[in-house]
């Protein structure tokens, strides 16, 4: 017996009226792009055949992908995928799903790279910060040579970020490490997006995150500082005289990030806003002079 056949408009229009009744935020947009990776159609094919039969197996797949999305599943987590950078990372349930945002500290960091550098990633995650900066430093700004390291306490994480390195051809290496305490030696350039959520306003947070992003990714402490507060601190120990600290922040977290990198010796630090206007990175360059003066005050 043949299958049954429904036209692409036809599924697309009931699977956009699934995810609106589910109250699901750009439902169209959603639909569509799980209609995508379903039947892999592109939009220029579908607006060209939208009549277009499709067999009732796809037709049930892809009810089945809207079905989870209108339970909150993230999008991400059902196609297994993210575009970052111009890259295409897998991801799971194991790690923070990269969100364009964090495309600003990777703009900042490749200002920050040369020849030769050693670059570390901490809570590097699915690795997309860290492999983002080395295919970018060698096929779009030409340097070559970088030494990078991505550490992550997690090793549910550290297997995506590994997968993602050799899927996008990058020589990266990762280590499980609480922040430094497996590190070994120093690194001219580091870079984090650390969890930074305070403890409170998680259960806040859309359910897309709340309850499928892993809350080790997300929880920053009572303010949502701690980690800030760690990584500057040890920081001294692993970074070069005249090298560059860059972090991701919270949107309210700009000015207790910067004084805490200033107290620690860095200077020249600087607040970078996102394509909102909101404040999205901080970084600075460490001096140790300046440190040595910071201890001598009381401030370390």
């Amino acid at each position: 017996m043949s299958q049954r056949t429904l036209a692409l408009q036809e599924i697309y229009r009931k699977g956009s009226r699934i995810l609106e009744e589910a109250l699901i935020p750009e439902a169209s947009l959603d639909a569509w792009l799980l209609l995508s990776y379903v039947t892999g159609i592109t939009k220029a094919s579908y607006y060209g055949a939208p009549d277009r039969e499709v067999s009732e197996g796809e037709a049930e797949q892809y009810f089945a992908s809207v079905g989870k999305r209108a339970k909150r599943i993230p999008l991400q987590h059902i196609t297994g995928e993210q575009e970052f950078m111009g890259y295409t990372f897998r991801v799971n349930e194991h790690v923070l799903i990269p969100r364009q945002d964090t495309e600003v500290l990777v703009d900042e960091a490749l200002q920050a790279l040369s020849p030769g550098a050693r670059a570390l990633d901490l809570c590097t995650g699915s690795g997309c910060i860290l492999i983002s900066l080395l295919k970018m430093a060698e096929e779009r700004l030409h340097i070559e040579e970088i030494k990078g390291v991505g550490a992550d306490i997690s090793e549910e994480a550290l297997a995506v970020a590994e997968e993602n390195a050799k899927r996008l051809g990058a020589q990266a290496q990762f280590v499980k490490s609480d922040l430094f305490a497996k590190i070994e030696g120093r690194f001219d350039l580091i870079v984090s997006n650390p969890p930074y959520i305070p403890t409170e306003a998680i259960e806040g947070l859309q359910d897309e995150v709340r309850l499928f992003d892993p809350r080790i990714a997300l929880d920053g402490g009572a303010d949502g500082l701690h980690f800030y507060r760690e990584i500057v601190r040890q920081s001294i120990g692993h970074i070069e005289d005249g090298g560059t600290l860059i972090f991701e922040i919270g949107c309210e977290q700009g000015e207790a990030v910067a004084a805490l990198m200033e107290s620690a010796g860095y200077g020249d630090v600087r607040v970078k806003k996102d394509l909102s206007g909101l404040d999205r990175v901080v970084r600075g360059r460490y001096n140790r002079e300046q440190m040595y003066e910071s201890r001598r005050r009381g401030n370390v």
